[in-house]
């Protein structure tokens, strides 16, 4: 295959991929409105919109795999309406000519019967809101005549993830000692993906063709509790577990009523009320990868925030 790999969009799936590519001695070329991501003598930055396709094919020529990691301008479902599906058909219909893959990071929002455990045969036809618009883009990909995998993924934690139940919401809580809020119910079975692993799936089902073409889950681990979490942190941060409170469900519906972004949170509330599990036997045994022990990931986490704290504080403080 060739040593060229295209990453769009450098959240924490991109930029983790591209590091991981990176440190494997290959060429990245990643694609964001901004420019940015990781440093790295390897990893080459380039300023591109992928929702305009007269950009794309110049620099997709020669890739092996495209990794297409890009997320809404905002969270809510008419935001995903009007962005998500044309940047994806862009990115297929490019990478198609330069035939290449596509590997995209999924959620679990599409499965229909999210009571049950997850498997990567479990229904995916949810319909209405964020849940249809991930189905919707799901069937485009299954309708394109480029090759494409799908990784499936619960709630993200680990280096580079901000913004999530499991990121800024409980680590910089953990290290300072005060009350974390969880959503829901703390004490349900719930799954959480490190990211590292989703991204080292992603990397291996696109260096195998076999799995082109399918929808996969990334290695993840057997479902802890947010409580769990908030302890795996407490102990590779060696500080005391804080207290642990809630924001029910009812009160996020109810403020949905006067604010939109509240009402957009809301609509998932019914992933931390009951069990939300998901499993990925079936796609280690494929792909041959584990997923990384809880207390690991949750010390590799723990070691990223501290550094992400610090340099923050020097900044402030040189400011």
């Amino acid at each position: 295959m060739s040593n060229l790999y295209i990453v769009t969009g450098a959240g924490p799936v991109g930029t983790t991929i591209a590091e991981q590519l990176a440190g494997q001695g290959h060429r990245v070329r990643i694609l964001t409105r901004s420019g940015s991501g990781p440093d790295h003598p390897l990893v080459e930055r380039r300023s591109v919109d992928v929702s305009q396709p007269e950009e794309l094919d110049g620099l997709f020529v020669g890739a092996a795999a495209i990794f297409h990691c890009i997320h809404g301008s905002a969270y809510s479902t008419a935001a995903w309406e009007a962005e998500l599906p044309t940047a994806e058909q862009n990115v297929l219909a490019a990478a198609g000519r330069a035939g290449a893959v596509v590997v995209f990071p999924e959620s679990l929002y599409s499965y229909d019967r999210p009571d049950q455990v997850m498997t990567e045969d479990s229904p995916r036809r949810a319909d209405g809101g964020k849940r249809g618009v991930r189905t919707a883009l799901l069937a485009g990909r299954a309708a394109s005549a480029t090759p494409t995998v799908s990784v499936v993924a619960s709630d993200f934690f680990g280096p580079h993830v901000l913004n999530a139940h499991a990121g800024e919401r409980m680590v910089p809580m953990v290290l300072s000692g005060k009350t974390i809020r969880v959503l829901g119910k703390p004490d349900l079975p719930h799954s959480f993906t490190y990211v590292p692993d989703l991204a080292a799936a992603m990397i291996a089902a696109a260096g195998n063709r076999k799995l082109w073409n399918t929808v996969l889950h990334a290695p993840t681990l057997p479902a802890a509790t947010q409580r769990g979490i908030v302890e795996a942190y407490a102990r590779a941060a060696g500080t005391p577990v804080p207290k642990v409170g809630i924001i029910p469900g009812w009160l996020l519906r109810g403020l949905g009523t006067f604010a939109a972004g509240m009402r957009e949170l809301a609509e998932m509330t019914y992933q931390f009320e009951r069990p939300f599990v998901m499993s990925s036997a079936q796609s280690e045994e494929l792909l041959g990868l584990r997923p990384t022990p809880l207390d690991k990931a949750a010390a590799e986490t723990v070691s990223w925030w501290r550094d992400r704290l610090a340099s923050r504080q020097e900044a402030e403080s040189a400011a």
